[in-house]
């Protein structure tokens, strides 16, 4: 398997690139649309062909870069069923799988930090988008976020994962680049809760501020980054 982890500064975003290494199909997960030259370029480094781009939710913080990729590429675009993007190619179920080559990605419905939000599991390793982060959860106080809804995706979805389970999120801040299940149960401060009670006091009393640009971005990824 060809496994490559990309990072983007300006927005603290996981671009995760794989594929099987057999049929030299490629899959990106969370492109960022100022990164996509840089995208394409690995791509013809590794003699990789991208046949398919997931976005886990509809993001705040940067503008998505499915749409420019799926222009050079010709890639399908793909994304959880409870998007609002209407140009998305391929909207999956909870429970349904995205097939590439050998590999299969299952989806996971996991809302609380967007409504839309997905997670993907592919053998062991879960891309959480911005559900369960490295010492820490997604927010849930805007794009129809729900504390209780995160709970329930966290808790009672993600953390029911074995817990060797490698953890990828779309996000960090302090240069963590992987982590796993069982870690995260022990030591994400966010996590050592009692109730779902005592979780939405913590993530309503956050007081972060919103990102720059918030509505731009989402509008414009509503239509894919185009």
């Amino acid at each position: 398997m060809i496994f490559k982890q990309l990072f983007d500064i300006k927005s603290s975003t996981y671009t995760y690139l794989i594929s099987s290494g057999k049929g030299r199909e490629a899959l990106i997960i969370d492109p960022v649309l100022e990164n996509v030259t840089k995208y394409i370029s690995v791509l013809k480094e590794l003699d990789l062909k991208l046949v398919k781009v997931i976005d886990t939710h509809i993001h705040a913080d940067h503008v998505t870069g499915a749409s420019k990729l799926k222009d050079v590429t010709k890639c399908s675009t793909i994304m959880g069923a409870h998007t609002p993007a209407e140009s998305v190619e391929i909207k999956v179920k909870d429970e349904e799988y995205i097939n590439l080559d050998n590999l299969k990605f299952r989806a996971i419905y996991t809302p609380g930090h967007t409504s839309d939000s997905y997670s993907f599991l592919m053998n062991n390793h879960l891309f959480s988008g911005d559900t369960l982060l490295i010492n820490g959860t997604g927010r849930t106080d805007f794009q129809n976020g729900n504390a209780k809804d995160a709970y329930n995706s966290i808790f009672n979805k993600l953390l029911k994962l074995p817990e060797e389970t490698l953890l990828y999120p779309a996000h960090d801040y302090k240069g963590e680049k992987v982590s796993t299940i069982g870690k995260e149960k022990k030591q994400n401060p966010r996590l050592q809760v009692n109730s779902v009670d005592e979780y939405v006091e913590i993530m309503n009393n956050l007081d972060l501020k919103k990102p720059a640009e918030l509505e731009k971005n989402v509008s414009r990824n509503i239509n894919l980054g185009g």
